[in-house]
Order: C-alpha cells, then sequence, then structure tokens
C-alpha cells in the first residue's frame, strides 16, 4: 500500500468550514494539519471511487478516546455540508479484528453475528443503538477490539440526520471475520 499513490488535491477552504461547523456546535477544539497525508481509510474507498484522484478532500480524524455519540455529534455539525455540495463517507469495516483473520471457508459465528446486528439495527433506524454498540451489540469487542474502524459509520449517520434510512448496498466477507457490509444514508421525505 505504501507504493500507490492517491494525489487528491487537498481543500482547505472546505477544512475551515468543517473547523467554523464544528466549533459552532460546541466542540472546543478542533486541529488543522495541513501536513499529514490521507489515511488509507480515506484514500482506498476513493481511488475506486474517483480514480483520477481529481476531487478535493478534506479528511477528519476520529477521536479513539472518545464513544459513539460524540462521533455521532460531530456528524450532525456537519449536516450542513450536504446543501453545499460535499460528500460525507465514512470508511472502515463493519468488523475489524485483525487478530482474527482466518484462511477458512465461510463465516466465523462471532463476526456474523455482530454483522447481523448490525445490520438490523442501521435498516430498522435504531442508531442510538448503533451509538452504544459496545454494551449492545454481541461480541463488539471482538469485532472492534479498538473503535477506529467504526466510529466513521457514525460520523456518516449523524450527518445524515435522526430520519434518515439506511440502506445496504454492498455485501461481502473476506478471511472468514472481515465485513465489508456498506450503507448509504438517505435524508428521509
Amino acid at each position: 500500500m505504501y507504493k500507490l499513490k492517491y494525489p487528491a488535491p487537498g481543500a482547505p477552504e472546505l477544512a475551515l468550514r468543517v473547523k467554523e461547523l464544528l466549533m459552532g456546535s460546541g466542540f472546543k477544539r478542533v486541529d488543522e494539519d495541513r501536513e499529514r497525508g490521507l489515511d488509507h481509510g480515506a484514500w482506498v474507498p476513493l481511488m475506486l471511487m474517483y480514480p483520477e484522484a481529481d476531487i478535493p478532500v478534506c479528511q477528519l480524524s476520529v477521536q479513539s478516546k472518545r464513544d459513539g455519540n460524540y462521533h455521532y455529534n460531530l456528524g450532525k455539525a456537519l449536516a450542513p455540508l450536504k446543501g453545499e455540495g460535499v460528500l460525507i463517507m465514512g470508511s472502515g469495516s463493519a468488523t475489524h479484528n485483525l487478530r482474527a483473520l482466518r484462511m477458512v471457508d465461510g463465516i466465523v459465528p462471532w463476526a456474523l453475528e455482530f454483522d447481523t446486528w448490525l445490520k438490523d439495527a442501521l435498516l430498522q433506524g435504531r442508531y442510538e443503538d448503533v451509538n452504544c454498540y459496545q454494551e449492545k451489540a454481541p461480541h463488539a469487542k471482538m469485532a472492534h477490539p479498538c473503535p477506529d474502524h467504526f466510529y466513521p459509520l457514525q460520523v456518516a449517520m449523524g450527518a445524515a440526520g435522526e430520519n434518515a434510512k439506511a440502506k445496504l448496498i454492498h455485501h461481502s466477507w473476506q478471511l472468514g471475520s472481515l465485513s465489508y457490509a456498506s450503507y448509504q444514508f438517505n435524508s428521509a421525505s
């Protein structure tokens, strides 16, 4: 992956708008880093979606020491960007435990149970349950030993709005326990 390049232009005006929205919503500290490149969680899906790297990109970092509600509220603060032509995308994995990857046929039970719970919660609009997944979901700690790959989902959920409808748009598995379930959120009419 270190040999791959995705030279998307930055979006400094958008970064300032993001900072303005977050601080206006009560987030006390919002730092900018104009030197750091894109994380693989941002450029890998963008490389598939926009292979020419011709769209400006502004990446928001997750806060590992915070919880799901914090990230959901980050998304809520960013919701006005949708009306300004900004695509808000959260990239991670529905399950992400690299220590549990196995060369097996089929899906390991704990991963399937977590993934099914997540799908049901999202499609039924139980976003508060998703925000509290560590307490409510089966095998949450096994599915996400670290929350970094789950929090982007909560940002996207928050940006979509409380009455947004989730739609499963892709679902595949790799190495027995890595779910690539992908969801799209559409505002309710």
